[in-house]
């Protein structure tokens, strides 16, 4: 049954387009996604949906006394209250429930807020946003609406979002960039294009397939009336005159194909840049330790990066993740131990907080600022083409920074981080209100970046896709390493959990022999042990990478064989030939690597 209805909702904000004509039908217990490019209106459609926002036209139906609850992108809180009454207000109606010390407490501190006692104006941005994540959650409805619910959760709080929503019983709807937690969670995927609406019955990976099949279907299409257009033409440039009514009506459909709404070929954002390079020393950690008061940060912790390290760190909100990042960068120093950094070593420092906007200045004045030409493999490219690459057209490179939208914000940022031609890449929460479509592109760019990568991330899926090795915050400052992903880390604590289990066996005491009490480690429906015994052999991120990596092959292959053809054509040209040949050279490499991987994977897939 149909719960809301969108009939021709269209929206205007600062003289851009953001809805157009856009209709769709939400039935009732469905849990549904919604994906776009940054810009293309995603919040604007929550917004309007919830009611806090009024189309330009358009009529949104709702079944009567429809319960909302809605985690805005950019909560508010009433200073005069503690963090705590603000929350219990948003849930119940009122401060001074009798539920005060208990569910919404509880919650607020499961969600990473250690004093809910507190003044709201003394707490960070993702603190405000995760206690209204819980107010949102607890608030009694029968349509919950979340716009980028997992941004500022770590691991374990994702679980525990994500265990909620798959037990919630109302309709959701959300805006999220997790990959993993759209598979899990979301059984409709809404996608926004252009200005009209596309509703796919699919997790995310079968609207990957959709999707693919409705734009080849629309630009078939398109070039079918392209064609009929090209011959209609011809047939009016020789003169035709409306005689009879059958002149009549081919004067009229060419004029109906002339005047058409054109398919345009999707655009897509573009990642080139060329790190500056390398020299023999790159950055070296000593010994280091940093605490706060009696707490332990990290502690004795020794590293030396290799020039192509790909580097993910993990761990619980507040450890200290950040606070080593800036200790590596030099905006720190740490209490004990040295950071050394080579002399050719340039940071690229892509920040949580877009913390070098100016508002006020123009897109093209903000990528101006560091540099008015880009390296790339095809030569010196000007800040105002890397800005159109970057999906900003003329008119939004002469807009104010502050009437972008907050993912507009964050692509911006990462141009011109980008634009600096760093050969370190330091990505603090990086999938944090990017597109999926633009943390595509930037995973296919970290693939052919030639430098040091560390990315600080609680995205699963973008950890599991770019990072070869883990550093993973644990209890008292110590810092657990290992090569892999995520899911190596995940086997990590399954395999911790399995010990302190035999351990208490030993010792007479009470408990379960799985990590199912861990963070993150707990299975659904009744398919756990089966799916534990497959682990044996073949690990989730195993079969990911197993699904993929044929498609990945044929795309490195594709490149190779561009290069190829292109070496040729710069015979005379030494620099550039030189480039050529060491990109091909690379890839090659590359290539070669993977075959043997797969290899690998298919003599384990031929083991089961």
């Amino acid at each position: 049954m149909s719960i809301l209805n969108l009939e021709h909702i269209s929206k205007n904000l600062g003289g851009r387009v953001i809805l157009d004509e856009a209709s769709v039908g939400i039935e009732a217990g469905e849990k549904v996604g919604i994906i776009g490019v940054n810009g293309t209106g995603k919040s604007t459609l929550l917004s309007i949906i919830a009611g806090t926002m009024e189309p330009d036209e358009g009529e949104v139906i709702r079944q009567k006394c429809l319960r909302i609850s809605y985690l805005l992108q950019n909560p508010v809180f009433d200073a005069k209250k503690t963090l705590l009454e603000n929350v219990t207000s948003m849930v119940y109606g009122k401060a001074d429930h009798w539920d005060t010390k208990g569910e919404v407490r509880a919650h607020l501190l499961k969600f990473g807020i250690p004093d809910p006692d507190a003044d709201p104006s003394c707490l960070s941005g993702g603190q405000k946003k995760r206690a209204a994540l819980v107010a949102a959650m607890l608030t009694p409805s029968d349509v919950l609406i979340l716009d980028e619910p997992t941004n500022h959760l770590d691991s374990q709080m994702i679980e525990e979002l994500q265990k909620f929503l798959e037990s919630y019983r109302g309709t959701l709807l959300m805006v999220t960039h997790d990959r993993y937690f759209l598979d899990e969670v979301t059984d409709v995927i809404l996608e926004i294009d252009k200005g009209k609406l596309y509703r796919y019955e699919a997790d995310y990976e079968g609207y990957l397939e959709l999707r693919q099949e409705r734009l080849d279907s629309a630009v078939a299409a398109e070039r079918k009336m392209a064609a009929l257009y090209k011959k209609d033409l011809a047939w009016m440039m020789r003169g035709a005159r409306a005689r009879s009514t059958k002149q009549k009506a081919h004067i009229q459909r060419f004029e109906a194909l002339r005047d058409r709404e054109k398919i345009e070929e999707e655009r897509q954002v573009e990642i080139e840049s060329l790190p500056s390079r390398i020299g023999g020393k790159t950055i070296e950690l000593d010994h280091i330790s940093k605490s706060y008061g009696t707490r332990k940060l990290y502690q004795d912790f020794t590293y030396h990066f290799r020039k192509n390290d790909r580097i993910g760190i993990i761990g619980p909100n507040g450890c200290g993740k950040s606070t080593l990042v800036k200790t590596i960068l030099g905006i720190l120093s740490p209490d004990s131990g040295t950071v050394s950094i080579g002399q050719t070593i340039q940071f690229g420092y892509f920040s949580q907080e877009n913390e070098q906007l100016d508002e006020s200045a123009r897109v093209i004045d903000y990528i101006r600022s560091t540099a008015e030409y880009i390296r790339t493999a095809d030569g010196l490219v000007s800040a105002s083409e890397m800005c159109d690459r970057f999906l900003f057209d003329p008119k939004m490179q002469y807009a104010r920074i502050e009437k972008l939208s907050g993912g507009e914000k964050r692509r911006l940022y990462l141009l011109r981080v980008l634009m600096e031609n760093p050969n370190v890449l330091i990505l603090d929460e990086p999938t944090n209100d990017l597109d999926i479509q633009t943390l595509q592109i930037l995973e296919d760019y970290l693939d052919r970046f030639s430098g040091i990568i560390l990315a600080v991330s609680h995205d699963r899926y973008f950890l599991d896709r770019v990072v070869t090795r883990i550093f993973a915050f644990e209890e008292d400052g110590h810092l657990w390493q290992s090569d892999g992903g995520y899911e190596e880390y995940r086997e990590h604590l399954l395999q911790a959990g399995k010990e302190a289990a035999r351990t208490k066996d030993f010792r007479g005491e009470e408990g379960r022999a799985s990590g199912e009490d861990l963070p993150g480690l707990r299975e659904k429906d009744g398919a756990a042990a089966g799916r534990t015994q497959h682990k044996a052999k073949l690990s989730y991120k195993d079969q990911r990478e197993y699904d993929t990596i044929e498609e990945e092959i044929d795309r490195l292959q594709a490149r190779s064989d561009a290069l190829a053809q292109k070496i040729p054509e710069a015979a005379t040209d030494y620099e550039k030939l030189r480039k050529l040949t060491g990109e091909k050279e690379q890839l090659d490499a590359r290539i070669e690597e993977r075959m043997e991987r797969y290899l690998e994977l298919q003599d384990l897939v031929d083991a089961l």
